[in-house]
């Protein structure tokens, strides 16, 4: 095998960046990047890693059956409590880009990462290195911009603030593909299954489906020619990080949250449920109506969700998609609403949105022992208190009325499905 470049340095590596960013890279032609891999915290991945010399089976599970190829991207894989094999990775001349999957809570003020990410700017600064690259692969609108400000929100440093203004980037990116938990049953498949690496225990399960938006943001930088691989260019990432989290994400919050009210137990369950599919279009035309974007793209994009969200062979589960709702709502559905109500004031709120907010509303007040989600209303909550977490300018009586009439209905669903009546 050609000896890898070790340009990228991950921060955050899980089942999503192994397949996603990993899979860009080990298809982008050109000369090979590797990845040189750091956990958040627990070192059971970087352990499990390194005992296959980092090298792991990517299985894409189509409807028709699974395909494996091997990715060998990943050059070294780190705990995160390494401290100096982190500081080394970014001060290296070699790297010219990090990557992070956190999650929203790691660009938080106080949260751990940013600290991290100055320690290694400033290892970087001293050994004169150059400039760098910081892109956020996390499902965050303007994650650059989210991420550039909480770095510089822990710098103490003058003289280093001045140098990651003068050297440090941080394009925005937009990321897509669905990947499911890997279960037992999945390891012990890979016996049977050609292209795979023998003896794998950390194999990773995704969708055929991938999809990469980044901002062409990287002066002074060198990358990866990841358009080669499909991944698009953009100079402004907002229309399509606005495609997705209305679209895909939104529906996935309506669908985890109305599915589980019905009874269901993963997304492909809840999208044959006409009730949750008939949800799911109106949420899609009033996103639709607010997207800067051609209609064509747009139904195309639906038409793909549509055959996503099908396929019975990824076991996407509805409880892993309904933790932290107090968070997500308000860029995935609220978002959505109040473009809507300044295009037109009296739109008023569209029956999908006021779906998904009373299936959420009803999430937490009916299922507690399913919510994961420390900002959530507590068991005993009103719409009132619902709002008051993801939209307390939008508590007003005709939003309340329409997510109450909205709940009423599903309610009404859910006895019919505990009946075993049909929707």
């Amino acid at each position: 095998m050609t000896e890898r470049r070790r340009g990228i340095v991950h921060l955050g590596v899980g089942a999503f960046a192994r397949a996603h960013l990993a899979w860009y890279t080990q298809h982008a032609s050109g000369a090979p990047w590797g990845i040189t891999a750091f956990t958040g915290r627990s070192p059971d991945a970087a352990d499990a890693l390194t005992a296959q010399d980092c090298r792991y089976t990517l299985v894409t599970r189509a409807a028709d059956g699974d395909s494996a190829e091997v990715i060998d991207t990943i050059v070294a894989a780190h705990p995160g409590s390494d401290s100096d094999a982190w500081t080394n990775a970014l001060a290296s001349p070699e790297t010219a880009i990090v990557t992070l999957t956190v999650t929203e809570q790691g660009y938080r003020s106080g949260a751990d990462v940013p600290a991290r990410l100055v320690a290694g700017l400033d290892a970087r600064r001293r050994a004169g290195a150059g400039p760098i690259a910081l892109m956020s692969l996390d499902n965050l609108t303007h994650n650059g911009s989210v991420l550039r400000d909480a770095v510089l929100g822990a710098v103490t440093d003058e003289a280093l603030r001045a140098w990651i203004d003068a050297n440090v980037s941080f394009p925005s990116s937009m990321v897509d593909r669905i990947t499911p938990a890997t279960t037992a049953a999945d390891v012990a498949g890979l016996d049977a299954l050609p292209g795979a690496l023998d003896g794998d225990r950390v194999p990773v399960v995704t969708e055929p489906f991938a999809e990469w938006v980044i901002e062409d943001a990287f002066p002074g930088v060198e990358r990866p020619a990841w358009e080669t691989a499909g991944a698009r260019v953009v100079d402004d990432v907002t229309p399509y990080e606005q495609r997705k989290l209305w679209l895909l994400n939104g529906s996935h919050s309506l669908l985890a949250y109305l599915g589980l009210q019905l009874g269901h137990e993963t997304v492909a369950d809840a999208m044959a449920d006409p009730t949750c599919r008939t949800a799911v279009e109106q949420l899609w035309d009033e996103a639709a109506l607010e997207l800067p974007l051609p209609a064509e793209e747009i139904a195309d994009a639906r038409a793909a969700l549509v055959d996503r969200f099908e396929n019975p062979r990824i076991r996407h589960t509805l409880t892993q998609i309904a933790s932290g709702g107090s968070e997500k709502l308000p860029v995935r559905v609220v978002d959505v609403l109040r473009h809507r109500l300044a295009r037109d004031p009296s739109a008023g709120i569209g029956p999908g949105a006021a779906t998904l907010v009373a299936a959420w509303w009803l999430h937490v007040t009916t299922q507690p022992e399913l919510v994961n989600d420390p900002g959530a209303p507590g068991a005993g909550s009103d719409v009132h208190d619902v709002l008051a977490v993801i939209a307390p300018d939008l508590d007003t009586t005709p939003v309340v009325a329409a997510v109450t009439a909205a709940a009423d209905r599903i309610r009404a669903a859910s006895a019919r499905a505990s009946e075993g009546v049909p929707a």
